[in-house]
């Protein structure tokens, strides 16, 4: 088989692929046409006036709405040191569309426009999902792509017929500036904060009007990292306006999570920098001491929860001198401060005072270059400095910044001395903007709505105890039976933030729908990792268990196979 592939044309594969793709959603039963589709595309240039949105806006204007031919998936070509997350690495085929791009504009003239990217298919299946952001956004998302972690074997929501929708959430990254400069503005940080999505969603409704004479009958978020965090802002503040969300490694105590950032940061200006290689000393330490802990070695911590309870960072200190065979007290320190939580001295919002540490396993992801675990997120190539280099960790990059123009408002102010305690009142403000964290969420469980939840246990840019920390607290205000009937909580030992590292291919997208309307819950799930090259097939499969359920080998079985693994119910940490 193998022999054959290799041997075949590579755009004849891809072409082979795309059609297997497309012609797999051909019969699904929401279909409607039967308009001029050209003519019906050219008709949405009209202006969208403000009554049409939500919030407070200036209008929409539409710089252009374009019918396109379908296309047929095509393999991407990331750059070599920065690996994609698995979904990226194909453009979907897609069907003929109506590409519609415009600017919402602000009611602040000095503020930025919220740009929007709709893509309406000529046949629609009467849903539409919207696509969160990444980082500080500032990109326009075309939407055009897959969502997270979905299996690259399958059709893009736009060839199964959603109308897809993205934004760059209300400002623009001019590579000028730094990535946070844009919080200066009021009605930019709302926007970012959780405004935008919700103009854009408004919006996009107002298209499909147009365009198929109705609106949808269901609608989707799906988001990772910062979009994560969106996902949970809309289900909280605009619990009628999604049915389906899912939320990826979301950032969801987002003041939390910078100020810990901050804290590291400084932690390794002096002695208490990790090294890259450092940081491989205590990759293979852990895998040591934890590894066999889910009856499997295979290099992941499949159960970072009783490592955190076995592994003991002194293991690694010095007893006379630093060598490269051991830590320093301050490196050990380091270590302890990172997997450890950050207390507040008041509440922020939804009376939140802590931010989590970070799990066990992945710290030496990308091994010794700029790429993944420890190195990428929280230790870099260079301790922590002003201003921010290339050689600074993403976690210093991000959590600085953050800090620097949401919280102080001044690009270099020195964080040396920083503490959240004598800023409390504006960090309470941008808690409140920020933070994803109310625990209730009747509003959305009386609309109907279902949210899952997808935490990567190996996650060096968020911890994922964050979100085990909200589903909690979800539990606590509703109740555990209730909670079952709409929200799903998922781990992955092994995936780093962007899904590198372990199986993370699921179809979520029919997880949510299927569950939305048909009502069957999901519950445990199957993640894949596929090969890159058209046919994808199965290179690897793991369960994907439910919380607080943890993956362990069955001690039989070929390891490659999601049959050879179970889900343990035990005690969550």
């Amino acid at each position: 088989m193998k022999a054959s592939l290799a041997a075949a044309p590579r755009a004849a594969l891809l072409s082979l692929a795309a059609l297997a793709l497309l012609g797999g959603c051909s019969a699904t039963p929401w279909q409607r046409g039967g308009v001029d589709a050209e003519a019906a595309c050219s008709a949405l240039m009209a202006p969208v006036p403000a009554s049409a949105i939500g919030l407070p806006s200036g209008g929409a204007v539409i710089e252009s709405a374009t019918l396109l031919p379908g296309n047929a998936l095509t393999l991407t070509n990331p750059l070599p040191f920065i690996p994609p997350p698995p979904e990226a690495v194909v453009q979907p085929a897609t069907p003929p569309y109506c590409k519609v791009v415009g600017a919402i504009q602000p009611v602040d003239p000095k503020a930025p426009s919220i740009r929007f990217q709709v893509n309406l298919p000529s046949r629609w299946n009467g849903r539409s999902l919207q696509l969160g952001g990444g980082g500080f956004n500032g990109v326009l998302v075309t939407a055009t792509g897959l969502p997270p972690s979905a299996r690259i074997d399958q059709p893009s929501p736009l060839a199964r017929g959603f109308v897809t929708v993205g934004t760059d959430s209300g400002h623009q990254d001019l590579r000028v500036e730094p990535l946070q400069a844009f919080a200066l503005n009021d009605e930019a940080l709302e926007n970012f904060a959780h405004a935008a999505y919700k103009k854009v969603r408004d919006l996009s409704v107002e298209l499909m009007k147009r365009r198929y004479g109705q609106g949808p009958e269901r609608m989707y978020f799906m988001g990772s990292s910062e979009g994560g965090r969106e996902g949970l802002a809309m289900a909280q503040r605009y619990p009628q306006d999604f049915d389906g969300i899912f939320a990826r490694a979301p950032v969801i105590n987002w003041v939390g999570l910078h100020t810990a950032d901050v804290r590291l940061g400084l932690a390794q200006r002096g002695e208490g920098w990790l090294s890259p290689a450092d940081v491989m000393l205590v990759h293979k330490a852990v895998l040591s001491a934890c590894d066999a802990l889910d009856w499997r070695v295979d290099g992941i911590v499949g159960n970072p929860q009783l490592c955190g309870a076995q592994f003991d960072p002194a293991s690694l200190l010095c007893r006379e001198g630093k060598t490269p065979a051991c830590l320093n007290a301050a490196q050990v320190e380091t270590l302890r401060t990172l997997h450890a939580p950050y207390e507040f001295s008041f509440p922020l919002a939804n009376g939140v005072r802590s931010y989590p540490g970070w799990a066990w396993g992945g710290e030496g992801a990308g091994g010794t270059g700029p790429v993944g675990g420890y190195v990428s997120w929280q230790t870099g190539t260079a301790p922590a400095a002003h201003p921010v280099s290339s050689t600074s960790s993403r976690g210093w990059l991000y959590g600085s910044g953050a800090i620097q123009y949401f919280v102080l408002r001044d690009g270099t102010a020195d964080l040396s001395n920083y503490k959240p305690e004598d800023h409390a009142q504006r960090v309470g403000e941008i808690s409140r903007l920020m933070d994803a964290t109310d625990p209730d969420l009747s509003a959305f469980r009386a609309h109907g709505g279902k949210l899952v939840i997808s935490e990567h246990m190996a996650d060096y840019a968020q911890s994922p105890y964050a979100g085990i920390a909200y589903y909690r607290s979800v539990v606590e205000k509703m109740g555990q039976d209730p909670v079952d009937e709409f929200m799903r909580l998922y781990t992955t030992p092994g995936a780093d933030h962007v899904g590198t590292g372990a199986p993370v291919g699921v179809d979520m997208l029919d997880t949510l729908v299927t569950w939305v309307e048909s009502g069957r819950a999901p519950l445990d799930l199957v993640q894949v990792s596929l090969d890159p090259v058209p046919p994808f097939p199965v290179l690897q499969s793991r369960p994907m268990c439910r919380w607080p359920a943890t993956l362990r080998y069955r001690g039989h079985g070929e390891p490659q196979r999601a049959s050879s693994y179970q889900c343990v119910r035990s005690a969550p940490r």
